[in-house]
């Protein structure tokens, strides 16, 4: 029998993927839109976007103008969420923390980021055979510490007199020097998440990025810690750059109510 994790994806259904497509243009519209517009932004056949959207009047998810020919989201999308209503912002990540755990061989950690320079691990997962680090939930570092100082330091655009300060503040386990350190947060800008191999902490490596809000201050950290060596470069690139999707993902669904953007790999 195939094991779980060597079989492919399932093929999305064409189907579904467009009313979904449809449901996320006239939410991010904002106001109600007609067939022809609809069809265009979701790149959608007029003929089949229209039978969409009868479909979803039909179900209670979209209300039909009859007068102006227009389609808005209902209540009906608003009970679907009725079971996340008043949910945590630490208990949606769950669902994603898992989906990473089950692909990768790593520890991954959902930090909260306080207002006094500190992270706070709230969440964690794991694949359960895997060989690991491991944190205690309650763990508090340095903000700027290890990969998701780099960037959170990056997202903040901080002066270099302000990162040597907080450079400082760190104890690293293996030498770096504050000209590397300064390389290694414009790095994390540039591709989307921080990298640290085995300086904060001997034979470990963590990669991480963040979630902004709509002000893009930086509100939760996403990281990957994992044995140096149990990844391979092109592994830890292709982790950080699912890491930096799911943060955005998450940062513009809680913050910012907008589609998701996706981050290149590093070329």
């Amino acid at each position: 029998m195939q094991d779980e994790k060597t079989k492919k994806p399932p093929r999305p259904v064409g189907a579904v993927v467009q009313a979904l497509r449809v449901l996320r243009h006239l939410a991010q519209n904002g106001s109600p839109a007609g067939v022809t517009e609809v069809a265009r932004a979701t790149e959608t056949n007029t003929s089949t976007c229209f039978n969409i959207l009868r479909t979803l009047v039909a179900e209670n998810l979209v209300v039909f103008d009859a007068d102006a020919k227009t389609y808005q989201l209902s209540f009906g999308v608003i009970e679907l969420a009725l079971g996340l209503l008043g949910t945590s912002h630490s208990d949606l990540f769950k669902p994603e923390l898992d989906r990473l755990a089950q692909g990768y061989n790593a520890l991954f950690c959902l930090w909260q980021i306080t207002d006094d320079g500190r992270i706070v691990l709230l969440d964690r997962s794991f694949e359960s055979r895997s060989v690991r680090v491991d944190l205690p939930v309650g763990k508090r570092l340095p903000a700027m510490a290890g990969a998701i100082g780099r960037i959170i330091a990056s997202v903040q655009d901080l002066k270099a007199s302000e990162l040597r300060r907080h450079f400082a503040e760190v104890q690293w386990q293996t030498p770096v020097t504050e000209d590397e350190y300064l390389r290694d947060v414009a790095e994390a800008g540039q591709r989307g998440y921080g990298l640290d191999k085995g300086k904060l902490y001997v034979g470990v490596d963590s990669v991480a990025s963040v979630v902004t809000d709509h002000l893009d201050r930086p509100r939760y950290g996403l990281s990957a810690i994992t044995l140096t060596g149990q990844l391979s470069d092109t592994q830890l690139d292709d982790l950080g750059v699912d890491l930096a999707n799911t943060a955005l993902r998450i940062g513009n669904a809680l913050f910012r109510g907008i589609a998701p953007i996706t981050v290149r790999g590093a070329s």
